[in-house]
């Protein structure tokens, strides 16, 4: 039986990929994987690499780190950092209230005097999705490591074209309650009330009312082709807030980030919904997950434990 509330309508539409709505400005990307190069003298100020509370960013070196050289402005705000052993690594994690947004400068000075004598980056907070890994080169890398760099940077572009295409390709089906027969004759749509069962942070720049997650399955399949949840949240704070990012983090630590929709701005002192999803094989997740919503300026974010989505029921193909 499909959900009969006004807002599932919207969960139907993102989830058949046919939103007739603007598409909202893209979240600032996050590399998984960062990569720096020295050989030439170092990057005019410090860059930017994105951190997320509790996340480990490892700093990664060619050369070896003086010992007792490195060097936090702010290194309070770091839940932990060390160096490696070996001399060629630097590991920071920062605390579980780090802001987006929020920024701490780490120096390192290398060991053997040769110029660039040290180097500098700013970790900035950051809601959905931290780097993982920053690759600092001052040594010129050998022309098989830059051949394998070309090749992933251009796997990756392919990628990012094929799904936008698919994404066009599917905003030209039918939409509102057409979308809505279509699901019902292609599939199963199942639907799991959250409100109860979800843990919520402290830190909460949102209040939560209602949520839903919903779960579909093509016929014939065993595992869902999307997956959404349905927010109904309310804004205490004295200016609207804007969607902006949406990652989901299975219980293995996975993260992966989630195409959203949002009607209108949630206001000042008022109430409003938003919608996240994703489809193909990222959709089989591994839950319960948590849900982190960031804004499109300033720090007020939404974190939510413990998301969990329905099993479609089918008599069959």
């Amino acid at each position: 039986m499909l959900p009969s509330s006004p807002g599932a309508f919207l969960v139907i539409a993102l989830l058949s990929g046919v939103a007739q709505a603007t598409e909202p400005p893209p979240v600032p990307r996050c590399a998984a994987t960062a990569r720096f190069d020295l050989v030439t003298g170092s990057p005019e100020g410090a860059p930017d690499v994105c951190a997320s509370a509790d996340e480990t960013t490892t700093f990664v070196f060619d050369s070896r780190v003086a010992v007792g050289a490195v060097e936090f402005q702010r290194g309070e705000r770091l839940a932990h950092w060390a160096p490696g052993q070996d001399g060629l690594s630097l590991y920071a994690t920062p605390r579980a209230d780090y802001l987006p947004g929020e920024r701490v400068k780490v120096t390192v000075r290398f060991a053997d005097g040769a110029a660039p004598a040290s180097a500098s980056f700013w970790l900035v907070g950051h809601a959905a999705r931290g780097t993982r890994r920053v690759e600092v080169f001052r040594q010129p890398r050998p022309p098989d490591v830059l051949k394998k760099e070309r090749d992933e940077a251009q796997a990756e572009a392919r990628q990012c074209q094929e799904d936008k295409a698919r994404l066009l390709a599917e905003r030209e089906g039918p939409g509102g309650l057409m979308g809505t027969a279509w699901m019902e004759r292609a599939g199963s749509l199942a639907s799991l009330p959250l409100r109860l069962q979800l843990k919520q942070h402290p830190a909460n720049a949102l209040g939560l009312d209602e949520a839903w997650s919903y779960s579909y399955t093509r016929t014939g399949e065993a595992h869902p082709a999307s997956v959404a949840v349905r927010l109904s949240l309310s804004n205490p704070g004295a200016e609207p807030w804007t969607l902006a990012g949406a990652a989901l983090v299975d219980s293995a630590g996975e993260e992966v980030e989630l195409a959203r929709w949002q009607e209108a701005p949630i206001p000042a002192k008022g109430a409003g919904a938003v919608v996240v999803g994703i489809e193909g094989e990222r959709a089989q997740l591994g839950c319960p997950c948590t849900l982190k919503l960031s804004e499109a300026a300033g720090p007020r974010t939404v974190t939510l434990g413990n998301v969990t989505f329905p099993v479609s029921q089918q008599a069959g193909p």
